[in-house]
């Protein structure tokens, strides 16, 4: 068995050149280990240092309320009251079940944070992970199932309706986290930066000093290891996420066996596609979220139901790595795709 985690600047590479000739311009950059990924922040300007500060100090408070792993976390006090009580909990966090409720109504369960179950029995990027047995697997998913998460609004609470039952926040946190990143940054008058939460979740703030748009650079899926891109994408101010099978998987007998499950069938997603990236206008709001979501939507429901998903949000774009080597592209596309890999050939 061999074992693959790649994080933080591996899977999206940001190409910047700025220019800091006067203090409006000041360059700040710093990385910092939060949230099992490195975290980098490049910002611009007087004030740019005190920002980037206060943006992991809220990220920190983030990953305290909404990660699975620290027991004194919102997460894991409703994990342990699953089919018992409701627990009260930060309003951050009600709005991240809530929204991941929506969404995986919107995607018929294609996204499901209830997976905490399955996410513990694979132990993929652990030290215990493996290929359990279709017996265990069956056995476990009747704890998959997001509308048996109960939301009480009026008192911010929680509840799993079934005892056994978990949930992970995995898949949105880190979207949260760079939207408050924003914020933050926004609030001490940054007009200029790049958020790469993990390399997977970026927000392009601002333009360029030299008004070009901004470079992000997509992972080549099957050569990570050798800093390999599929293709570079030319956009303006925009949240960007994207999920693939190469971030975190094992090998067993010539098979990947990626962190992205699918909750239906309670195995690795197997829907064709190597990697997505989502794409979101900064005018949407909470728009770094909703791309952490919309990746894992597509990986799981494949080009076809998950493009039909994404074109009929308004201001959200796909553009999908398949495994046969295809690139496609949701219909509301418009960004620019430059240095396409050969190794994979874009379709219609």
């Amino acid at each position: 068995m061999t074992k693959k985690l790649f994080i933080s600047g591996i899977c999206i590479l940001l190409m910047i050149a700025l220019s800091a000739c006067s203090n409006e311009n000041k360059e700040v950059q710093k990385h910092a280990f939060k949230m099992d990924t490195i975290m980098n922040i490049k910002a611009y300007g007087p004030k740019a240092e005190k920002a980037i500060d206060a943006a992991f100090l809220r990220i920190d408070e983030i990953e305290q309320m909404a990660s699975a792993s620290i027991e004194t976390s919102d997460v894991s006090k409703i994990n342990l009251a699953a089919g018992k009580d409701a627990v009260k909990v930060h309003p951050e966090v009600l709005e991240m079940i809530k929204t991941a409720v929506t969404y995986s109504d919107l995607s018929n369960g294609a996204f499901d944070i209830t997976v905490g179950p399955l996410i513990k029995l694979w132990g993929i990027g652990t030290e215990s992970e493996r290929v359990p047995s279709d017996s265990e697997i069956k056995e476990t998913l009747p704890l998959i199932g997001y509308k048996n998460i109960s939301i009480n609004e009026t008192d911010n609470t929680i509840k799993l309706l079934k005892e056994g039952m978990s949930i992970d926040l995995g898949g949105i946190a880190k979207g949260y986290a760079a939207d408050e990143t924003a914020k933050i940054l926004k609030e001490y008058g940054v007009k200029s930066a790049v958020i790469s939460l993990g390399g997977s979740s970026v927000y392009t703030l601002g333009e360029k000093a030299d008004k070009s748009l901004w470079a992000v650079a997509v992972q080549h899926p099957r050569k990570a290891e050798d800093n390999k891109y599929a293709c570079v994408i030319r956009m303006p101010e925009q949240a960007l996420s994207t999920s693939g099978d190469y971030e975190r998987y094992f090998m067993k007998d010539g098979k990947r066996y990626h962190h992205i499950l699918d909750p239906f069938t309670g195995y690795p997603a197997d829907a064709g596609v190597m990697s997505d990236t989502i794409i979101i206008s900064k005018d949407t709001p909470n728009c770094n979220m909703l791309a952490d979501i919309l990746t894992k939507v597509t990986f799981v429901s494949g080009t076809r139901k998950g493009f039909q998903i994404i074109d009929s949000l308004p201001g959200v774009e796909c553009l999908a790595i398949t495994t046969d080597n295809k690139i496609y592209k949701s219909s509301g596309w418009k960004d620019e795709v430059e240095n396409i890999s050969p190794d994979f050939k874009v379709q219609n």
